[in-house]
Formats: structure tokens, sequence, C-alpha cells
């Protein structure tokens, strides 16, 4: 039977057993939520971020969290607007309250403006009751970081929830260098890695910070090889897939490849993106031409083999990145 179609009764009923396992979950953590309810002020924000430390003490205690808090509010909008709800309120808003402070610490999804406003009413009755949340902070550019004041935070706070917002910040950075150049899906691999071990136990909560920080350090000096190499961020992508992986060059031969990338996209950019190119199977074979064509300007250390793998590579980032005329990954 759906949801919508039960009885208020057993709705009430389910909801009342959602908030209990909840409850349970919470206190298995540490966390009294009647004495979160009746304090107030600072000491209940303090409170709050407390239980928000206890429940991300992990990835699978963190997603557990967020599916019963979920479950908690889909079941009590589901009783609503009967009056039997009033008598849940309170906690029902403690729980949303603890999975919007999580989920501030998580780089933001998108979510449908009908969501959105389906859930003002209730965002609207957790401030007016001293619940406010503070807005989330803007993920920051990770050169922008000093790591040094990052460590002696650490040291004095909250380390689950200053874990949190540093892998979240990277997460966000990491995606999109990806994004931008695909041969970087090691960083994204070693991230994950990372991840994994810290959620198996295998590393404690300190080495996972000193982990995480060493790694965002690492991100940005990969951001900076572009300037290094003399190229774009779009030239750095072509020129490392014609390069990656274990490419043994000589400088003349990385000079001769770089010159090669930046022909290439300036000959695609300048006559061969056209509008609706990879609409037209004749735009497309175009494209794929110039690949061929430009790649040939290869040095001779790149075998038959070698080049025509390359080509294929070349032409699939294209694709995957350049749409039509100014419309492309790296313009934004």
């Amino acid at each position: 039977m759906q949801l919508n179609l039960k009885s208020k009764e057993e709705l009430v009923r389910l909801l009342k057993q959602a908030i209990d396992e909840t409850t349970k979950f919470l206190s298995q953590r540490g966390v009294n939520t009647l004495d979160i309810q009746r304090d107030e002020g600072f000491e209940r924000v303090k409170r709050l971020d407390d239980a928000v430390e206890a429940v991300i003490v992990n990835d699978d205690s963190k997603r557990k969290y967020l599916l019963l808090a979920d479950n908690v509010n889909r079941l009590y909008k589901a009783v609503l607007p009967d009056p039997a709800a009033n008598e849940y309120f309170s906690i029902c808003r403690l729980f949303r309250v603890i999975a919007k402070k999580i989920r501030s610490l998580i780089p933001a999804a998108d979510i449908s403006s009908v969501k959105q406003a389906v859930e003002n009413l209730l965002d609207e009755s957790i401030a007016s009751e001293g619940y406010i949340i503070q807005p989330a902070e803007q993920l920051v550019d990770l050169s922008q970081i000093d790591f040094e004041a990052l460590k002696k935070k650490f040291v004095k706070a909250r380390k689950r929830i200053e874990v949190e917002k540093l892998r979240g910040t990277i997460n966000a950075k990491l995606r999109r260098m990806v994004r931008l150049n695909r041969t970087r899906m090691d960083f994204l691999e070693k991230f994950q890695q990372m991840i994994d071990e810290y959620n198996a136990g295998s590393l404690n909560i300190d080495e996972f910070f000193s982990r995480l920080v060493t790694f965002a350090q690492e991100l940005n000096e990969e951001e900076k090889r572009g300037l290094g190499e003399k190229l774009s961020e779009e030239q750095l992508a072509v020129f490392d897939l014609l390069t990656k992986p274990d490419m043994e060059l000589t400088a003349k031969e990385k000079d001769e490849v770089k010159k090669v990338a930046r022909e290439l996209l300036s000959k695609l950019r300048r006559e061969k993106i056209v509008l609706d190119w990879r609409k037209r199977q004749q735009s497309r074979a175009a494209v794929r031409l110039s690949i061929e064509e430009i790649l040939e300007g290869l040095p001779e250390v790149y075998t038959q083999e070698l080049y025509e793998k390359k080509c294929d590579l070349v032409y699939q980032h294209v694709y995957d990145s350049y749409y039509g005329p100014g419309q492309n990954l790296y313009a934004a």
C-alpha cells in the first residue's frame, strides 16, 4: 500500500516507530535529544554541533542518520495537517536541524524549486523556535587556504566537522579538475582510497586530516602545472592525453607535442567546431579528420598504433568537451 493511501492512525504509528529508531541511533552515539530540546541559545547550538560530530564518525553512520531523519520527515509531512502531528513537532524539527547541519558540510546538490518551496514552511518553523542554522560556508579555492592555520584550528575544534568541511572543499575542487582533464582520474582514485580507509577504520581522524591536507596541497600543485608547461587548462588536457601514461619524451619532443596541442585547438575552434557539430555526421567527420591530420605532427616516437589510439582519445575528449562555437567546458 502506498504511503499516501495509509490511514492516519497507521501513519502516526509508523512516525512514532521512526522517531524511536532515530532517537535510539543518536542515543547510541551519546546524543541526548531531550537535553538539546531543553537547552537554549549558545548551549543548544553547542549540543547540536556535538550531535553532528557524533553522527559523522564515518560515511556509513552519516548516511544511516540522514536516511532515518528523512524517513521521519517524510512521515511527519504525511501525517499533516492532522492535529496528531503536533505531539511530534519538536522532535521531528530537531532531527531535521541535525540533518541540515550535516548537509551544510557537503557540497550542495541541485534541488528543484518545487521541492524547496514545499520545505520552506518547516524551515521557517525551525528558525522561529531558535534552531538557527548559520549559512553554510562558501566553498573556497584550495589555493587560498592557509594550511598551517587550518592545522592549528583542527587541534582545537570539533575534528570530524573540520574534516568534513575540508573533504567537501576537496571533493568540489577535484570533481571540477577531473571534468576539465580526464587524465586526473588517478587523483580521484587516491581520494576515494583515503575515504575508504578512513571508513574502514584504517585511519584515525588525525591521520585522515593530515592526509587530506597533503592531498589538497598536491591538488594545488597540479592546478599550477599548466603554468609551468606554458599551457592553458584546455591545452594541458590535450597535452596530457597525448603524453600520459608513461610517455618518456625529450625536452624537444615535449615541445613538439605542445605545439601540436596548441595548433589542434586553434584550428578546431577556428574552423571545425560549428553549431550542432556533434549532431551532423559530416561535421563530426571533419573534426575527426582535422585531429588525424594535426596529430601526424607528433614526434617519431609515436608508433602507428599509438598514434591511432591518441586520435581516438583526443576525438572523444573534443566530442565530450566542445558543444559549439564558444560553448565548451573551458568557456565556463
